[in-house]
């Protein structure tokens, strides 16, 4: 598997399929939600497996100097492999690679666990987001 920051539309696309059929289907979010109005001021990221297909996807943002990760998803047949955190990785090291030292993201509360592993913490009471519950969560890097 391998990460590859998004260079043109038909990898746009490969995130965007991907975003749709984890959150779009699986989760039921409504599609003007999950495509936004800062898809074009973000960085986009997909993971790819062995076979060179995407099977992950996830975006970043900077804000008033704080990384915004947002987006992380990994298709059904493909998670618990790892995959996820390799996305946050590369995620990470992008904003290193941009002088950022804290990340946030909203974490749906079933993915806490998996964040926490990764060194996020909760900074937020619960609310929902798309008719999900979140958590905002931060990490400092370095």
């Amino acid at each position: 598997m391998f990460v590859k920051i998004v260079e043109n539309e038909q990898e746009r696309g490969y995130a965007y399929t991907i975003r749709k059929r984890v959150f779009v289907e699986e989760q039921h979010v409504p599609l003007e939600e999950e495509i936004d109005q800062y898809e074009e001021d973000s960085t986009h990221f997909v993971l790819y497996n062995d076979e060179e297909q995407p099977i992950g996807a996830g975006r970043f943002r900077i804000i008033d100097g704080i990384g915004k990760v947002q987006r992380i998803c990994v298709l059904s047949d493909s998670r618990k492999t790892g995959a996820g955190a390799m996305i946050m990785n590369a995620i990470e090291k992008f904003a290193i690679s941009h002088d950022i030292s804290q990340l946030k993201l909203d974490a749906q509360l079933h993915a806490i666990p998996f964040y926490s592993k990764l060194g996020y913490e909760i900074i937020s009471e619960e609310f929902m987001d798309a008719g999900i519950p979140h958590k905002t969560m931060k990490k400092k890097i370095s």
